[in-house]
């Protein structure tokens, strides 16, 4: 039997399997993750919403997951619980109803134990909110985990949960990934059952999956939340290594026309070698020749919509403004850039969109798999994506870091970061994969073979339970 202290370095299906063969029980497979999270939460701040009572009379359902302890992310509505998108204005707030994506979640036999730390609305890349405050990543308690999805990165990188729900509008999944150590995989734009009750021009862009350690706990997930009305050929659970050689196309430089930071081209380069040694066609290309400064107006012009669309609409139902208090001095800012552009501006951005997108797919089509670093910078002290900065230069301060992953959610393409490199310092960067829309299964297949040939499983940051309750 499995002693409970080491849970924590097991993957979700190895969880599953333990009360699959009755040698743990749901119960404790709960209790012990209860445990690592009083033990470490108060210090990563990666879990602002737990609510064990609840968790403990839930039955599992008799999923593959079943009994397994998971986490959603706070932009995501899970009945029962806080829903406060990171955000004061919603601080209170409590999911009436589930989605169709929680219902899932539940049918696979997963156990909600709370919600994870988010970004305000999901906006900006490091998670510091002035609701729940500074989410640290566990390899260095001074450097960001990034966003938005970083609390739901930190919990997996430090062993609370073995995996956790997150959200990509623009790579919320990968880039925390990236920086936590983590497998991250964005599906195919509209792969995955719907997890919001409402849309937008900038939830269009989201996919709803998971952060992980293994490769096969984010397949199995995703077999059991994808669409089958979602117009694309069905993934099913991958399981195995890709089988054939890939033809990968592969280049460095942002869509802002710039080359990453040196310890990120070094790790670029160790990935080329390594998908050369397993026998693929690597080819360096010129990137798309995309407009970075017009697609970052436009992602952030249609946030900006959605922002001042969200304010309208609780003024509304309460009958009283939203008060600049209420917000992140960000948000507002984006907000009061979408109004003081009107809503034709948004057509343009649209525009823009269809644009990008064409220009991207067409120059890879030539190509199975494209290969980019997932970052153009190492992971990035705290405060230097704070949202009180101004808005000029936060966006300039993303624009320069997250260069390579936005246009996928904008082209619908499935995308992951995987964790292939360390730095001397011992900070992770992740590398960047991805292909065709509808070919999650095709990049899930190179996952498993990169996985088994550069094992990250023994890769445990210095704050997390293994390494300093398990040693």
């Amino acid at each position: 039997m499995a002693r409970l202290g080491s849970l924590a370095r097991l993957d979700g299906v190895a969880q599953a399997e333990l009360v699959a063969r009755g040698e743990l029980s749901a119960a404790e497979l709960l209790e012990a993750c209860a445990e690592r999270i009083e033990a470490l939460n108060p210090l990563l701040n990666a879990i602002p919403a737990v609510d064990l009572e609840r968790a403990r009379a839930v039955r599992p359902a008799a999923g593959p997951f079943s009994g397994v302890p998971f986490l959603v992310k706070d932009v995501t509505p899970y009945p029962g619980l806080r829903w406060s998108v990171g955000s004061r204005l919603f601080a209170t707030h409590v999911a009436p109803q589930g989605t169709p994506y929680s219902t899932r979640l539940d049918e696979a036999g997963l156990v909600t134990v709370g919600k994870s730390a988010t970004s305000e609305l999901g906006l900006l890349g490091s998670t510091e909110t002035l609701l729940d405050g500074v989410t640290h990543n566990p390899w260095d308690l001074s450097v960001s985990a990034s966003g938005s999805s970083g609390g739901a990165a930190v919990a997996v990188a430090a062993g609370l949960v073995p995996l956790a729900h997150a959200s990509d509008g623009g790579g919320s999944v990968r880039v925390p990934a990236s920086v936590c150590g983590l497998f991250g995989l964005k599906p195919s734009r509209g792969r995955c059952v719907p997890a919001s009750l409402g849309t937008s021009d900038f939830g269009a862009l989201t996919s709803e999956h998971c952060v992980s350690r293994s490769v096969r706990d984010s397949a199995l997930l995703l077999s059991l939340t994808e669409a089958q009305d979602a117009g694309l050929p069905p993934v099913g659970y991958v399981r195995e290594p890709i089988a054939r050689r890939l033809r990968i196309g592969t280049w460095t430089r942002t869509t802002m026309g710039e080359e990453p930071e040196p310890a990120v081209r070094r790790a670029y380069d160790e990935a080329v070698a390594l998908c050369l040694s397993l026998g693929h066609d690597v080819e360096p290309v010129v990137p798309p020749a995309l407009d970075g400064p017009a697609l970052g107006d436009a992602f952030f012009l249609v946030a900006g919509a959605m922002v001042a669309g969200v304010v309208g609409m609780i003024g509304q139902l309460r009958g009283r403004p939203v008060e600049r208090h209420e917000l992140e001095p960000f948000s507002w800012a984006l907000a009061e850039e979408f109004q003081r552009r009107g809503p034709d501006a948004i057509a343009g951005a649209r525009a823009q969109f269809a644009t990008s997108a064409e220009r991207y797919l067409t120059a890879v089509a030539r190509y199975d798999v494209v290969l980019t670093p997932t970052l153009a910078t190492v992971p990035w002290r705290l405060g230097h994506l704070s949202p009180v900065l101004p808005r000029e230069e936060l966006l300039r301060r993303t624009a320069h870091a997250v260069g390579y992953t936005p246009i996928h959610n904008i082209a619908g393409c499935p995308a992951m970061s995987v964790p292939l490199h360390w730095t001397d310092e011992g900070l992770p960067i992740g590398i960047h994969f991805a292909a065709a829309p509808g070919a999650d299964a095709l990049l899930l297949g190179l996952a498993y073979q990169l996985e088994a040939a550069r094992p990250w499983h023994h890769q445990w940051a210095p704050y997390s339970y293994p390494r300093l309750f398990d040693a």
